[in-house]
């Protein structure tokens, strides 16, 4: 062997006839089952093969390839596995040519063929598999990096090596033996790892029709397993391709059984929390919307039991508790993937879904489905509960930015409905959105000392904030504590937002705006007209005292202290269920009535003004009762200001007038002044019923007539004003001889030369 090496290394030009002779002898001696000399002949061929890497080695190799290609096709698994091991040898050298003709489809298909090998014997079986494996591997190695090779990522390829991989890297975790499993997944992720962007489908698409083939979304174990492989292989910038994928996959099984859909969902999940922020790439929304409309899906089938409505799909019995499982997979996976999103990104995500969520009456639901009213409700509840995972962790400087109008106002909106879980919903979203001290926790059980919360001073954007948004805020607290249907929950909700606003957004304005609002709550539990059960009375009466004594202690007023202690006291001994710890629990012992809640056990609007007042509190404001105002009635209210301005002017200026007469007009004025606030406010509430109640073809008409009313007058003014000034050519003519006066564009004027350089 070294004369043979020796000869070899001193005329290269011999290499091409040794590994001819060589390979012939190896035909000969496999054909007469002289497997001793077969041997012997492929180890001299190794041995040239590492020691010689001069130019003409490529007529070599291709003599090496056809010995190693004969020993493959025989139906021994010694000589397989020994043709393996050589062109593994092989496939580790780096080769100082290139080869532009050498082929690799039959090593990739036999390769391929044996990691599928069913031979009776377990231990030999094992063996031809892993040879398979680490003959995939020599292939991958050789060709992936070298441009001149077939390409590897064809999908003729990596149709036969991605699924060879997952059968071995199933059946390893079936079986006791741990190590062709451990094998299989170095493979699979070297294979990963040299994949290019342009190739990331190719590798990935095999993966999605081995575990369709294999029914493996159902378990999930495995597809999870896989998924987490690709994503911890790839390079982080190509993550988002692979979610796109995944995305795309679950759109095509849409009317496929719910647990493949939650399968590929779950898959999502964890392959969103791997990537991160590589994971959602450029096109959030769409990512989300694909989401969303799975989402809707899903409550339709549920709601209809089938899946195109129709009634040829006897064999797809639709399961409730599999598309509740689904949905929840779903809503999961829509907050792990915000929670990889920056603020700005999250705040655009949380309107998209909010213009998403259906409002009866304004919008159709879910089109050409007979799901109805129950699928609207459903929808709501579904997408109110993503939002509440959206806006999990939510941090934001800017209050402003983050909770535009477009957001929060149909978000309050949702507040007002008749559904206590969709209230609920809302209130624990706007929990998530205004605690940015994770101050939420300390409120979950109402007690009464407010120690341990973390209070920063209130910035100037909070202060603009509560100006715009305080009002609304205060007003959803107050008739979200007047519904009927409200329980405990919502109840301790409703404290831990009146709790969150005082520690997060309040300043001095606030806080007595605050304490207005919770002695008319006290109010509304004292009032018979709302015919509020007992328990929602008690339970007001509760919010009140507790917001009330945890206000006191913010603001740190002793005479103020002292009034709440004192009324807290007498309630412990004469009326423990006006107090949170005997209300807020399993079983609540209640009087069967509230009639005579007075004297003591009543906070006394009178005397916190004095007290407040002694410490440079707004005492005017402290002593006005508040009192709920509609929006629609905000508006109104600040054209009455106005209102009163214009009579205040004119009745000034009557006193410095002799006349009656001016009296009289300035009566006269008042009084027409009221009369249009009737009129506007009775103009109103008719337009705001008609868009309430009339078919939803008579308001897009209304609609489209104002719309093409305003772009005829458009039209008209963009005529006046494009028309650029007198040609300095004089008229312009037509080509007929005519005179010409439609507008001209710019670069269709004619200037003398001298204008133009």
């Amino acid at each position: 062997m070294e004369k043979l090496t020796f000869y070899a290394l001193s005329a290269p030009e011999k290499l091409d006839r040794i590994g001819a002779y060589l390979s012939e002898r190896l035909s000969r001696d496999v054909a007469r089952h002289r497997y001793g000399y077969v041997c012997i002949a492929m180890e001299a061929l190794d041995q040239l093969l590492m020691a010689c890497h001069c130019q003409s080695i490529n007529l070599f190799v291709e003599s090496f390839l056809k010995m190693v290609r004969k020993l493959l096709e025989s139906d021994k698994p010694n000589l397989q596995i020994l043709g393996t091991n050589s062109f593994v040898k092989f496939a580790n050298i780096e080769e100082d040519t290139p080869s532009y003709h050498r082929s690799y489809d039959f090593f990739v298909s036999r390769f391929s063929e044996m990691c599928h090998s069913s031979f009776e014997d377990p231990d030999i079986r094992t063996k031809i598999r892993m040879a398979g494996i680490k003959g995939l591997q020599g292939v991958v190695r050789k060709t992936v990096n070298d441009e001149l090779q077939a390409n590897i990522w064809d999908p003729q390829h990596m149709d036969k090596i991605v699924p060879s991989l997952l059968f071995n890297l199933q059946s390893g975790d079936d079986s006791e033996q741990c190590f062709p499993s451990l094998l299989t997944e170095r493979c699979f992720r070297e294979l990963l790892g040299r994949a290019a962007y342009g190739n990331i489908k190719n590798a990935v698409t095999p993966v999605l029709m081995h575990l369709d083939n294999h029914c493996l979304w159902e378990g999930k174990t495995f597809a999870v397993r896989c998924f987490k492989i690709i994503m911890y292989s790839i390079q982080s910038q190509h993550s988002h391709l692979v979610i796109q994928q995944l995305l795309g996959h679950l759109d095509a099984n849409s009317k496929n059984s719910a647990t493949v859909r939650a399968g590929i969902v779950e898959v999502l999940l964890e392959a969103a929390a791997i990537a991160a922020s590589g994971s959602v790439g450029p096109t959030v929304l769409e990512v989300f919307n694909t989401l969303l409309r799975q989402l809707r899906l899903s409550v339709d089938y549920e709601l209809t039991g089938s899946y195109d409505g129709s009634t040829n799909i006897g064999t797809k019995i639709i399961k409730a508790h599999e598309e509740r499982q689904l949905q929840e997979a779903v809503i999961r996976t829509i907050g792990s993937f915000a929670n990889t999103l920056p603020t700005y990104q999250r705040s655009e995500v949380m309107l998209f879904i909010m213009g998403k969520i259906p409002v009866p009456g304004l919008h159709p639901v879910l089109p050409a489905t007979g799901s109805g009213p129950d699928g609207t409700r459903m929808i709501q509840v579904m997408l109110l509960k993503s939002l509440v995972q959206v806006t999990a962790g939510f941090q934001t400087t800017n209050m402003l930015t983050a909770l535009p109008s477009s957001f929060l106002e149909p978000l309050l909106s949702f507040s007002l409905t008749e559904d206590p879980e969709v209230r609920l919903l809302v209130l624990q979203i706007l929990l998530s959105l205004i605690d940015r001290h994770d101050n939420r926790p300390k409120f979950a059980n109402i007690r009464w000392v407010a120690a341990f919360l973390k209070v920063d001073k209130c910035s100037r954007q909070d202060n603009l904030f509560m100006k715009k948004h305080g009002q609304q805020l205060y007003r959803h607290i107050y008739l979200g504590c007047k519904e009927q249907s409200s329980g405990r929950q919502h109840y301790e909700t409703l404290f831990t937002l009146l709790g969150l606003l005082s520690v997060e957004l309040a300043n001095e304005e606030v806080v007595v705006d605050l304490i207005r609002l919770a002695l008319a709550l006290q109010d509304l539990a004292l009032t018979t007209d709302e015919a509020l059960p007992v328990y929602n009375r008690c339970a007001v009466h509760a919010v009140a005292a507790a917001y009330l004594n945890l206000i006191c202690q913010l603001t740190t007023v002793p005479a103020f202290c002292q009034h709440i202690h004192e009324v807290i006291e007498v309630r412990q001994k004469e009326s423990p269920h006006l107090l949170p710890e005997d209300v807020f629990v399993d079983n609540p012992k209640l009087p069967s009535s509230l009639e005579k809640v007075e004297g003591g056990v009543l906070f006394l609007q009178s005397k916190i003004t004095e007290v407040l007042g002694g410490s440079g509190y707004n005492t005017e404001r402290l002593a006005t009762p508040y009192v709920p105002q509609y929006t629609d009635e905000d508006r109104l209210s600040k054209r009455k200001s106005i209102g009163e301005t214009i009579s205040l002017q004119v009745e000034v200026e009557s006193r410095n007038s002799p006349e009656k007469e001016e009296v009289n007009a300035e009566k006269w004025l008042t009084v027409n002044i009221v009369g249009m606030e009737e009129q506007e406010r009775e103009r109103r509430r008719q337009v705001v019923e008609k868009f309430q109640k009339a078919p939803f073809e008579e308001i897009a008409a209304h609609c489209g007539a104002r719309a093409t009313m305003l772009q005829s007058k458009l039209n008209q003014i963009f005529e006046i004003t494009i028309r650029p000034p007198p040609s300095p050519s004089g008229t312009i003519s037509s080509g007929y001889g005519q005179t010409q006066s439609r507008s001209v564009p710019i670069y269709e004027m004619k200037f003398p030369d001298l204008c133009v350089y």
